[in-house]
C-alpha cells in the first residue's frame, strides 16, 4: 500500500468512526423525541437513523476487512465482504421502507396529533449530522459500492429529516397532521427505488455473474485470431468486487508449443482481456486433449 493510500484509508476510517458516533447521538435523541411528542415521523426517522448506524458499523468492518492480506486460508483476502456489507445494508434498507410505509398508512388512519416542537428541532439537529455525515464520506462512495450504500442511507435520511421538518412546520402552524404520514409514504418509496439497484448488483457478484460490461463472445473473437490458438472453452468469468474482474479458459493450440512460444501468445491474450477491464486471468494450455470444447462447460 502506497503512503497516500495509506493516508487515504485511515482518513477513511477517521470519517467513518466520525459518522457512526454522530449518527447514533441523532437516533437516541429521535427515539425519546419519537415517543413524547407521538410523532411516528420521528420515531419512523429514528429507526432509519438507527439503521444507518448499523450500516456504517459494517461498512467500517467490511472496509477493514477487505484491506487484509490474502493468506493461505482466505487466498482471494476478504475482497468479498465489501459486497456482502452492501448486499445486507441494501437489504436491511428495503425492510426498513416497508416498515415506514405500513407506519404512515397506521398514522393516517388514526389521525393522532403531535406535538410539533419536538419534531421541528430534532428533524433541523438529524438534517445537520446527516449533512456532515454526507460530507465525509462523499468522496469514498464514488470507489466503493460498499461506502456508497452507507452513503445512499445517510443521504436518504438527510432527506427523510427535511419532510420530517416540513411536516413539523405545517402541523405546527396549519395542524396538517396528515402531511407527517404522507411525506413518510413518499420517502419510503424513494428509499426501496434506491437500495433496489444496489441489491441487484450486489447479488450478481455474490452469485458470480459475468459482469454486464463484459462482452464475452467479442472477447473470445478476438483471442480465437491470435495466431496458434484453434480454441477457447471453459471459460469462466466473474468479479470478486467492485473492482477486481477474473477470468479463467483452456486454451486449445494447434500445435506443440514450447512453453517459451506459449508464453507469447499469453501476453497477447492478457493484453487483450486487460483491455477489456478484466485484472486477473488463468489460462490453461491444450494441445489435443479430449475434453468438451463449449465455450461454456457446465459442471455435472
Amino acid at each position: 500500500m502506497s503512503l497516500s493510500n495509506h493516508h487515504h484509508h485511515q482518513n477513511k476510517n477517521k470519517n467513518l468512526g466520525i459518522t457512526i458516533a454522530l449518527n447514533l447521538v441523532i437516533t437516541i435523541a429521535q427515539a425519546i423525541g419519537g415517543f413524547i411528542s407521538g410523532s411516528v415521523a420521528l420515531l419512523s426517522d429514528a429507526v432509519h437513523n438507527f439503521s444507518d448506524v448499523l450500516s456504517l458499523v459494517i461498512s467500517y468492518l467490511a472496509h477493514k476487512l477487505s484491506h487484509k492480506e490474502a493468506s493461505e486460508k482466505y487466498t482471494f483476502g476478504q475482497k468479498r465482504s465489501e459486497i456482502m456489507a452492501a448486499f445486507f445494508n441494501s437489504a436491511t434498507l428495503i425492510v426498513l421502507s416497508f416498515f415506514i410505509i405500513y407506519q404512515a398508512i397506521m398514522h393516517l388512519i388514526a389521525s393522532s396529533i403531535v406535538v410539533a416542537d419536538y419534531v421541528i428541532y430534532l428533524a433541523l439537529l438529524s438534517i445537520f449530522v446527516n449533512g456532515i455525515s454526507v460530507l465525509l464520506i462523499k468522496k469514498d462512495a464514488d470507489h466503493s459500492i460498499n461506502m456508497k450504500s452507507a452513503y445512499l442511507h445517510l443521504f436518504s435520511d438527510m432527506l427523510t429529516s427535511i419532510a420530517v421538518l416540513f411536516g413539523g412546520l405545517a402541523m405546527k402552524y396549519f395542524q396538517w397532521y396528515w402531511i407527517d404520514p404522507i411525506f413518510s409514504f413518499g420517502i419510503a418509496i424513494y428509499l426501496l427505488y434506491l437500495s433496489w439497484d444496489i441489491l441487484k448488483i450486489s447479488v450478481k457478484i455474490l452469485m458470480q455473474h459475468t459482469p454486464e460490461n463484459i462482452d464475452l463472445h467479442e472477447i473470445v473473437h478476438q483471442i480465437e485470431q491470435i495466431k496458434g490458438i484453434k480454441n477457447l472453452h471453459h471459460i469462466h468469468i466473474w468479479q470478486l468486487n467492485d473492482h477486481d474482474i477474473m477470468f479463467e479458459s483452456h486454451v486449445d493450440l494447434d500445435q506443440n508449443y514450447l512453453m517459451s512460444d506459449f508464453e507469447i501468445i499469453t501476453v497477447k491474450i492478457k493484453t487483450i482481456l486487460q483491455n477489456q477491464g478484466i485484472t486477473h486471468s488463468t489460462l490453461q494450455p491444450e494441445f489435443e486433449v479430449d475434453d468438451n470444447k463449449d465455450l461454456i462447460h457446465s459442471h455435472h
